[in-house]
């Protein structure tokens, strides 16, 4: 699968298997997962489908003030638990095919994923304390 350096923005060929590794970019140097990756319609469904770890994947768009505000929050959380759980953000502006998909009806929305398939979802901009009840639950 390519992922895109959150760091850099090169695209790094990484096979699934490895993404328990600490997977680092080719370009800078830095971890992969440290940070919130981008999916697009061509690397969703890979993401979450054959990654060993728990994901969890944050539906947002650039002209919504709430995403804008948990943006941070949900980044510390990545930084927090790097190559524990897998990060993910999708931009539904961007990607209206995955919101459609996942009946994305209000953003910022959070799925949590394990083993390929949704276990958990909660709408709104999560504080701090319920975003990590939400990651331990998935991580557990």
């Amino acid at each position: 699968m390519i992922i895109h350096c959150p760091h850099c923005s090169k695209g790094n060929r990484v096979p699934t298997e490895k993404l328990n590794q600490t997977p680092i970019c080719g370009a800078c140097q830095q971890e992969l997962l440290s940070l919130p990756i981008s999916a697009t319609g061509a690397n969703f469904s890979e993401l979450v489908a054959q990654t060993v770890m728990p994901v969890i994947v944050d539906f947002w768009a650039p002209w919504c003030g709430p995403c804008k505000m948990f943006g941070p929050t949900f980044q510390a959380s990545a930084i927090a638990h790097a190559n524990r759980v897998l990060f993910v953000k999708v931009n539904t502006e961007a990607e209206q095919g995955l919101g459609s998909q996942w009946n994305i009806r209000s953003i910022p929305t959070l799925a949590g994923f394990k083993n390929g398939k949704e276990i958990n979802r909660v709408s709104g901009a999560l504080p701090p304390a319920q975003l990590e009840q939400f990651v331990n639950q998935l991580a557990s």
